[in-house]
């Protein structure tokens, strides 16, 4: 399947701002089942950007931008051809060790209630525990916008019962690793059914299955990513993946406003 994406990200200041610097992690990986046919970048100082691939194997520009800025747009856009490969991630440039991946981070660091949803099910036994994991995270939060923020960590969304996709997978992620097992968060985009486009940035997470390898979950969903997913970045979690991070110079206050649209490409034409 080809799926094109646009993916538009406006910050606008309450007052111009003189300097900013922004790590993009806004360029798909090509691996088995997913080959980027076309893809570009549209950003304040992305021509003389800085290129590199971090610890997590994400291909990363820093972009940095002088001169007096009342907004910055920020666009990425292409073509992704993709295959259902249940969820099984191969042919990845991997940089970080295993062991890092079973590190806790402040927003997935697993309490007691975590720690019990987890050892409830039979997730250590390999995927079918997995699938089971998944379902009881699904169960336990409801899919509810605006009950949760950046900074909720998955102890909260647990406790409070309600969340989106990051918490979902936060959650989840948190459950796998307080069970010894590696797993990391993952940014990207899911395009929904029908032919008209989406707003669709989407999170969901991997975990490492022996005889297996990497194979992702969507506990949001409740099913490991088809062809209908675009994978964008992976981390520890939501921070380490974000598609923007960035600073600025000045104290203005700042609106961010973000469009994103999947759908499937139905002409070959490029």
């Amino acid at each position: 399947m080809r799926i094109s994406i646009g993916h538009v990200s406006r910050y606008t200041y309450s007052e111009a701002t003189n300097y900013s610097i922004m790590a993009l992690r806004l360029t798909p990986p090509s691996f088995l089942g997913q080959r980027v046919v076309d893809w570009r970048i549209i950003a304040p100082g992305i021509d003389a950007a800085h290129a590199f691939r971090d610890g997590f194997g994400n291909v990363v520009h820093l972009a940095s931008c002088v001169g007096r800025q009342a907004e910055s747009l920020i666009i990425a856009k292409g073509v992704v051809e993709t295959e259902d490969c249940a969820g099984i991630v191969r042919g990845l440039k991997e940089i970080a060790p295993l062991t890092v991946y079973r590190r806790q981070t402040a927003k997935t660091a697993a309490d007691d209630a975590i720690r019990s949803l987890a050892s409830g099910t039979n997730a250590a036994a390999g995927v079918n525990g997995m699938h089971e994991l998944m379902t009881a995270v699904r169960k336990a939060i409801d899919y509810r916008t605006g009950a949760t923020n950046s900074h909720t960590t998955a102890a909260d969304a647990l406790r409070d019962g309600a969340g989106v996709c990051q918490d979902h997978a936060h959650v989840f992620i948190s459950a796998v690793r307080s069970l010894g097992i590696p797993a990391r968060y993952v940014s990207g985009y899911l395009m929904s059914g029908g032919d008209e486009p989406a707003e669709a940035n989407h999170a969901w997470a991997e975990v490492w299955i022996e005889d297996l390898g990497w194979v992702g979950f969507d506990p949001a969903n409740g099913v490991c990513p088809t062809e209908l997913y675009v994978r964008l970045a992976a981390g520890l979690d939501a921070t380490f993946a974000a598609p923007i991070r960035g600073m600025r110079h000045g104290i203005a206050e700042e609106r961010l406003d973000v469009i994103v649209e999947v759908q499937q490409q139905i002409s070959q034409q490029q």
